[in-house]
C-alpha cells in the first residue's frame, strides 16, 4: 500500500507492483501484483487523496482501468470492452461458473482490446486505448464516454499502426489551461487540442523541412513532417507549451506547442528509443534512453546501458553511466518506463523488459538498480505523498 514518501507506481504484463522508498527514497520495498495479474500498460495516482488508476487488459480479458481508493489496499475492476473469456462463459456455464463471470453489459462492446495510457487533469481523467480512441470520465473513472472529436478527425481512416498496432500511448495537458490536451499515435503522430476535445489539429510539421533530406526509413522525417511514429512526448513546465518528444526516428522540441518540430537527436548514439523525460522545473534538461534500433535488436548501443542527458534543450548531449550495467546488456525500456519525482536534485527512474528498476536520485549522475525480477515493466510512474 502506497505509504507516505516516494512510491513507484509500476505497471507489469502481470499486474501492479508498488515500490516504496519512502521520505529518503531508500530502502525499497515491493508490493504486489495487483489488480489480478492483467497486462497493465499504465498507472497513474493522486498523491493528495492516494487514489490510483490503472490501465490495461488484452483480447482474453477485454478492456478496464482498476482503480484503488486505499493505495492499493484493494482494487475495483471497471470493465469496459469484452474479451476472450466472457464470449466462452456465455457459452459454457461451467466455464462461468469456475470464473465467477456473470452476464454484464459493457459500455463499449468489443470497440477496443487494451487501455494504453492515463492522464488526469483539471477533475478529468483521459484514457488512451488500442486501437488509439481517447476516453474521459468525469467522476473518476467510474463512468467513461469517448472523445468523439478526435475519432472523428478527417484523417483518421488513414491511421496506420505502429509494431505494437494503433495505440493513444501519451496524453498530455496543460495545468493552466483545460482546454488544452495533446495525444501521441503510434502511427499517426501528435494531435492538439486547445477547445477541450471538440476540436484537433494534426501536428507533426517540420520546423525546417530540409531536415528530411537523406532518410530512407518509413518512420524517418519526410513530407516535411517528423515521421508520424511518435513514442512518447513530455511537456516542460512553466509557462508557454514546450514539448518534447522522442520519436521512432529521433528526438524532437517544439517551443510552439507542436505547431513545429526541431530535430535535437545530433550528438545521440542512435535515433531510435521509447522514453523521454523532462526536469520538474528546468526546462532544457531531458533525459532519453536510446537503443539501438528497431531491426538490430532494440537494447543499448554496443550492450552497454547509459541514459543521455541534455543541459541545453538538446543542443548538446551526455552520456550518463555510473552505476548502469556496461556488458552484455540486452534489456529494453519501453515508452512509458521512465519517470521523474519533483524533489531537488530531481529523482529519475526507469524499468526495462528484464523485470529490473534503476533509480538515480542526483539527476542521473549514479545510478542504483532497486528493483530486479518483475514480469516485463510496462510503465513508470512516480507518486510523492507529504
Amino acid at each position: 500500500m502506497v505509504a507516505s514518501g516516494l512510491t513507484l507506481l509500476l505497471g507489469t504484463t502481470k499486474g501492479v507492483f508498488l515500490a516504496c522508498g519512502g521520505q529518503d527514497r531508500g530502502g525499497w520495498a515491493v508490493e504486489g501484483p495487483y489488480c489480478d495479474g492483467w497486462p497493465i500498460n499504465h498507472i497513474i495516482g493522486d498523491a493528495e487523496t492516494g487514489t490510483l488508476w490503472a490501465g490495461g487488459g488484452g483480447e482474453w480479458t477485454g478492456a478496464g482501468v482498476w482503480k484503488s481508493c486505499d493505495g492499493g489496499a484493494s482494487w475495483q475492476n471497471v470493465r469496459l470492452t469484452k474479451g476472450t473469456t466472457d464470449d466462452w462463459a456465455a457459452n459454457d456455464p461451467d466455464f462461468a461458473a469456475l470464473i465467477g463471470w456473470t452476464d454484464q453489459p459493457l459500455p463499449f462492446g468489443d470497440e477496443f482490446t487494451q487501455i494504453w495510457s492515463l492522464a488526469q487533469a483539471h477533475g478529468t481523467l483521459y484514457a488512451g486505448t488500442k486501437p488509439a480512441g481517447l476516453l474521459a470520465s468525469r467522476d473518476g473513472g467510474e463512468t467513461w464516454h469517448r472523445v468523439q472529436g478526435l475519432s472523428d478527425h478527417p484523417t483518421a481512416q488513414g491511421w496506420n499502426p505502429g509494431a505494437a498496432g494503433l495505440v493513444l500511448h501519451t496524453i498530455v495537458s496543460n495545468p493552466a489551461d483545460a482546454q488544452k490536451l495533446w495525444v501521441g499515435i503510434s502511427a499517426a503522430g501528435v494531435f492538439a487540442t486547445e477547445d477541450g476535445g471538440a476540436t484537433w489539429e494534426r501536428r507533426n510539421r517540420l520546423s525546417n523541412a530540409g531536415a528530411c533530406a537523406g532518410h530512407d526509413h518509413p518512420a524517418a522525417p519526410r513530407d516535411g513532417e517528423t515521421g508520424h511514429c511518435v513514442h512518447n512526448m513530455m511537456r516542460a513546465n512553466g509557462t508557454g507549451d514546450l514539448l518534447y518528444q522522442q520519436n521512432h526516428h529521433g528526438v524532437w522540441r517544439s517551443g510552439d506547442g507542436g505547431r513545429s518540430w526541431e530535430d535535437i537527436t545530433p550528438g545521440l548514439p542512435s535515433t531510435f528509443g521509447f522514453p523521454i523525460r523532462v526536469h520538474p522545473r528546468d526546462p532544457d534538461t531531458i533525459w532519453t534512453l536510446p537503443l539501438n534500433g528497431d531491426s538490430t535488436g532494440r537494447y543499448p548501443p554496443d550492450a552497454a546501458a547509459a541514459v543521455w542527458r541534455s543541459r541545453d534543450g538538446g543542443q548538446s548531449w551526455h552520456d550518463l553511466r555510473a552505476g548502469l550495467p556496461q556488458q552484455s546488456c540486452f534489456f529494453t525500456v519501453l515508452r512509458q518506463a521512465m519517470a521523474g519525482d519533483a524533489r531537488d536534485p530531481a529523482g529519475v527512474y526507469f524499468g526495462t523488459n528484464s523485470g529490473s528498476v534503476f533509480a538515480s536520485l542526483d539527476e542521473g549522475d549514479t545510478w542504483d538498480e532497486i528493483v530486479r525480477h518483475l514480469p516485463t515493466i510496462l510503465a513508470v510512474e512516480a507518486m510523492d505523498r507529504a
